[in-house]
């Protein structure tokens, strides 16, 4: 089993910043993909951006200039570095990770972001 275990959320204005972490732990050899996804009130659960061990990081296409995703593999962490942030950033955001490919993912508590303009 992995755990993960989200922090960084909170409460910011409009065009203001803010930084996203999740770290991994339990029976991990290495790690596949790590992402995150936000889903808003009235809204399916999105993906914002991931990156895949030695391949690639994509994201959502409205994010891809505002928001940076970021591994440290070695403390299996994840982070997500998101400026200039607007109203429909909003949302809960959850931390995604898998071990390798086409095996189960594994998925954070969720953390919210509130951004008011």
């Amino acid at each position: 089993q992995v755990q993960l275990v989200e922090s960084g959320g909170g409460k910011v204005q409009a065009w203001g910043s803010l930084s996203l972490s999740c770290e991994a732990s339990g029976r991990i050899r290495s790690m596949y993909t790590m992402g995150w996804y936000r889903q808003s009130l009235g809204k399916q659960r999105e993906l914002v951006a991931a990156s895949t061990s030695g391949r690639s990081t994509n994201y959502a296409d409205s994010e891809e200039s505002r928001f940076t995703i970021s591994r440290d593999n070695a403390k299996n962490t994840v982070y997500l570095q998101m400026n200039s942030l607007k109203d429909e950033d909003t949302g809960v955001y959850y931390c995604n990770v898998g071990l390798a490919p086409g095996f189960p993912r594994y998925w954070g508590q969720g953390t919210q972001v509130t951004v008011s303009s």
